[in-house]
């Protein structure tokens, strides 16, 4: 394990060797953070059991929470599954390289490690480039959970990777903030129904019209503790900031009213309050705001969510008001989802 992290800032002209430097570091069994369009991943060799450990390791894991892995290209893809069912043809010819990530039967030269002893693995092939490139400089399939300490928002910078993981990892590329700012859809397609397991940018209408009906599999709540983990972000706390949580949902008018009423109540009380809210009408409220976007507009509040949540964090809030009033449609699905698994209680309003 790392005792110091190398961080490497990408460049319009260092783009080829800081991608050679990390395949090194993967090809040796080494821990790299990278950027990829969801979030920062913390990625290594995901057939070799010792470097996978690795990841288990710096991020506080839970052993039984499979990881996903990445590939760059069909015959990767081929390596890791015994069978790519044909509506999981149709999805990878749809969405891949981007945001979905296929459960399907494993291959036995995928470690039990990489997918919490399940005789399924999950696979995506990301459409950030420099994921894709590192992925094929280094001839190997990655697996990359979040780059973050387990049960902390994901990070979107690589500023946050550190805060998190300085020491604990061997390096991590910095490209700035990731584009779309939450995880990956997550679908089943190892069973007779399709299950999407994680809601993510890309909806279940969006699936749905390629393949026909899907379940819904995931819960927006953690798991019970003795449930099987088919995919991350099912069992666990997840995503949850240091301060206290509390979600409001219902209408924008009933929720702003009362935020504005609970933060004048935990104000009077001695708490610092911070609000993580989509509405510029509360501006003038508190300093300690994160304005995630327009309520109608959720790829812009998904871009601001792990990103704001971190931000109030480090205003050294106590109770974090969030704004559950926002359009659930497309991917705002993914961000209640997120927000829900975070909070320490939801108020209906």
């Amino acid at each position: 394990m790392s005792t110091r992290t190398k961080v490497f800032k990408v460049t319009p002209t260092n783009l080829s060797e800081v991608i050679r430097e990390c395949a090194e570091i993967i090809q040796r069994g080494g821990t790299v953070a990278i950027p990829t369009e969801t979030v920062y991943g913390l990625a290594a060799n995901a057939l070799d059991p010792i470097a996978v450990n690795r990841i288990f390791h710096a991020k506080g894991r839970p052993a039984d929470n499979p990881l996903i892995v990445h590939v760059a290209s069909a015959e990767q893809l081929e390596q890791l599954v015994s069978e790519i069912p044909p509506k999981a043809l149709s999805l990878i010819e749809t969405f891949w390289p981007g945001p979905l990530t296929l459960i399907l039967k494993r291959t036995r030269i995928v470690p039990d490690i990489t997918t919490g002893g399940l005789n399924t693995v999950a696979v995506r092939m990301p459409a950030d480039i420099i994921a894709q490139e590192l992925i094929r400089l280094s001839g190997k399939p990655l697996a990359a959970p979040s780059a973050n300490i387990s049960g902390r928002p994901s990070p979107t910078t690589a500023f946050h990777v550190l805060h998190d993981l300085e020491g604990k990892i061997d390096a991590v590329i910095d490209a700035g903030n990731t584009c779309i700012g939450v995880e990956s859809t997550v679908i089943d397609m190892s069973g007779e129904k399709p299950a999407v397991l994680r809601p993510g940018y890309i909806s279940a209408t969006q699936i749905e019209e390629v393949i026909g009906e899907a379940e819904i599999g995931y819960s927006d709540h953690v798991t019970e503790a003795e449930g099987i983990v088919r995919s991350p972000g099912m069992k666990y706390t997840h995503y949850s900031p240091s301060a206290t949580l509390l979600l409001l949902e219902g209408s924008h008018d009933l929720v702003l009213n009362k935020i504005r009423e609970m933060y004048a109540d935990f104000t009077c009380r001695g708490a610092r309050v911070g609000l993580l809210v989509t509405s510029s009408d509360l501006f003038s409220l508190t300093n300690d705001m994160v304005y995630l976007g327009r309520k109608d507009e959720p790829e812009e509040v998904a871009r601001n969510l792990f990103l704001g949540l971190r931000s109030l964090d480090e205003k050294g809030v106590n109770i974090i008001l969030a704004d559950g009033s926002f359009t659930q449609e497309g991917v705002g699905a993914a961000v209640m989802n997120r927000l829900r698994k975070a909070s320490e209680m939801i108020i209906k309003v």
